[in-house]
């Protein structure tokens, strides 16, 4: 290992330049050094758009690579377990995009192979590294809100391109995968605690597919929850979390996408305030807690035992809506 984390790029992704490539560019512990893809042509493309200096014409390559001590994994759902796993075989270390992989059984089968292996293994849910998430969990967790009542979280964007690998259930897509997972972890960071499913009702684009969906949660202390995800839906933009006590409420507004713009709302029985936080985004915060962990050891919340909780709650979520849990792909 040297003094920086040398990243290698799984696929050849619309997110990896947000989510990595940029902000390695600003970071002294962390470089982007290859790229592969299912071809040597599209590999070169994009490294020669994004400045990346080794290319590879398959997944196996870039593991075998010596030169690349990290992967950042942003394959679409169902091919998340199988290139973490082997990433941990070849000695990597992993930022896997969520959700972490098809399904909470998967999930287990990756955390073992983690904790065995030794290496660091982030799921990255960007926002919760981001100071905003921070302060949030914090002004929940200081009692100021009083015995909590009821959380929720809703993330619903519009994308009404349906042949979107997002809508294909073979890749283990569908809204609740990939904006409920957001959804689903921000309830259990405010929640506190892990949620049982009461009901869940879903808005098809196929059989086995879901264009939205809602769910209603249960936690053992007794406070409630809901949880609102839409990739196409009559609810076209929101994004919040919000977390209901006896003595006051919190609202968040834009915790996915703080650096564009955000709210942090307090309303207490004798005061109200409202705070703001800086516009660093959060993929360059994950990128430090990455590097930090792998460098230096320090710890991070979402690793690889966490998202085998959020998983188990969107199985169940699926489980209570009358459709399939999602599967590995083939």
């Amino acid at each position: 290992m040297t003094d920086h984390v040398r990243i290698g790029v799984l696929g050849a992704a619309r997110i990896a330049p947000t989510a990595v490539i940029r902000p390695a560019r600003s970071s002294t512990a962390a470089e982007v050094v290859a790229v592969a893809a299912r071809s040597t042509d599209r590999a070169q493309a994009f490294a020669d758009r994004h400045g990346i200096a080794r290319v590879h014409g398959s997944y196996e390559a870039l593991l075998a690579d010596p030169a690349v001590d990290a992967v950042y994994n942003p394959l679409p759902n169902g091919l998340h377990g199988r290139w973490t796993l082997a990433a941990l075989e070849a000695g990597k270390h992993v930022l896997c995009e969520k959700p972490f992989t098809a399904n909470a059984a998967e999930a287990a089968t990756v955390a073992a192979a983690a904790e065995a292996s030794g290496l660091v293994v982030m799921e990255a849910f960007h926002y919760r590294y981001h100071p905003l998430a921070q302060r949030a969990a914090e002004i929940v967790r200081s009692g100021a809100l009083g015995p909590l009542r009821h959380v929720e979280a809703s993330v619903c964007f519009p994308l009404p391109v349906f042949s979107d690998i997002r809508y294909d259930y073979a890749l283990a897509g569908g809204a609740m995968m990939d904006a409920g997972c957001y959804a689903v972890h921000m309830a259990r960071l405010l929640g506190g605690e892990e949620p049982a499913v009461r009901s869940a009702h879903a808005l098809l684009r196929a059989p086995a597919i879901d264009r939205a969906m809602r769910a209603t949660l249960r936690f053992p202390s007794g406070h409630t929850g809901s949880v609102h995800a839409s990739l196409w839906s009559a609810t076209v933009f929101k994004l919040s979390m919000r977390a209901v006590g006896e003595d006051g409420v919190l609202t968040v507004l834009n915790p996915l996408g703080p650096q564009l713009a955000h709210r942090l709302s307090l309303r207490l029985k004798d005061r109200r305030s409202v705070e703001t936080f800086g516009r660093r985004s959060t993929y360059a915060h994950q990128l430090d807690a990455f590097t930090d962990a792998v460098l230096h050891g320090k710890p991070f919340p979402t690793t690889a035992d966490d998202a085998v909780r959020n998983m188990a709650v969107i199985d169940a979520v699926y489980r209570a809506a009358g459709l399939p849990v999602r599967r590995p792909s083939a």
